[in-house]
């Protein structure tokens, strides 16, 4: 039988993981929505959908969350305290309209609180958190960024000869693809953390044997509550991401996604829990500076871009924050 513990990570996960649902939805549909190729309503429902089937699809990041940042078995209780101290993190920049990270937001988290549990860094996997944390969240905005620029300057090329009205039509029915691919690539690379993470409680609980795979209750736990999250949507981030960065139009937006979608697919197939919030921004700017430098709102990116550096190491002392305060009372 489950300890009641346990329960209360489940529980936890299943926050975090509807959180990271409606925080991230922006990341797949807004493009999509604020050029009018689909109402908000069907963008919802169609980047849940893609969701629950990339979230299924492998366990490469999950096994990194799991077996590759740090190499104690930890007690479920410093668990539960990385859980809270990235649902905080999270739902105060959801509140703030801010697209930080969900993925940092938890690795941070799971980072303080072993450090606390601890009490040292011997046990962070220093070398697993540059090669899987700290150097995707570097090259794969950049990736975005370049892949984003170099596609809008490939369309301009190509469709140059055509009239604006005819382009828009055609990007309006296309970007409908892009999006979908870019919300299967959110789902198969965000929902596996939590899908590490309750791997690690459940190894702690004596459920599973250590270094054992993510089991299948555990995926469709993940992918389903991702899935709802997303149905929850998430318009105060959206109204960021839709028209705070740049001013979209269909081939943007197509570009954007495409861009990004290919970026995260590459670092799952890596293993590297990337933040598709960071990607899916730096293919807007990528592309909407391909069409016009100054057309890119700079000031808005500046205040993304903080919000990406300051993520890790604040959820890093939240999450040792929590564990001290809930290893107090367990």
């Amino acid at each position: 039988m489950p300890s009641t513990l346990l329960i209360g990570v489940v529980v936890a996960a299943f926050v975090f993981e509807l959180i990271n649902g409606f925080h991230d939805t922006a990341n797949a549909i807004a493009t999509t929505v604020y050029t009018k190729a689909l109402s908000p309503r069907v963008a919802i429902l169609m980047s849940a959908v893609m969701n629950f089937i990339g979230a299924l699809t492998s366990e490469k990041v999950a096994m990194t969350i799991a077996h590759g940042l740090v190499d104690i078995e930890l007690e479920l209780y410093v668990v539960l305290a990385a859980l809270i101290g990235a649902i905080v993190w999270n739902l105060f920049t959801w509140w703030r309209g801010i697209p930080s990270s969900s993925s940092h937001a938890l690795i941070g988290s799971l980072i303080g609180a072993t450090m606390v549990f601890t009490a040292s860094a011997e046990h962070v996997m220093w070398e697993g958190v540059l090669m899987k944390v700290i150097i995707p969240l570097f090259t794969s905005p950049l990736i975005g960024l370049v892949l984003g620029f170099a596609l809008m300057k490939l369309i301009f090329a190509i469709f140059a000869n055509w009239k604006p009205a005819k382009a828009n039509t055609f990007f309006h029915k296309i970007q409908i693809v892009s999006s979908m691919f870019m919300a299967y690539s959110h789902g198969n690379n965000d929902a596996q953390k939590t899908m590490g993470i309750m791997t690690i409680a459940l190894i702690a609980d004596g459920m599973l044997a250590a270094g054992s795979g993510v089991p299948l209750w555990v995926k469709l736990f993940c992918a389903i509550t991702m899935a709802l999250g997303t149905s929850l949507g998430g318009r105060r981030i959206m109204k960021t991401m839709g028209s705070g960065v740049t001013k979209l139009e269909p081939s943007i937006g197509f570009v954007s996604q495409l861009a990004s979608g290919v970026a995260i697919e590459t670092m799952t197939a890596l293993g590297a829990p990337v933040s598709t919030t960071q990607v899916i921004t730096t293919s807007i700017m990528g592309a909407g500076s391909a069409k016009r430098i100054k057309g890119v709102r700079w000031g808005v990116a500046r205040g993304i871009l903080a919000a990406w550096v300051i993520t890790l190491p604040i959820t890093m002392v939240l999450g040792g924050i929590f564990a001290a305060l809930v290893g107090l009372f367990l």
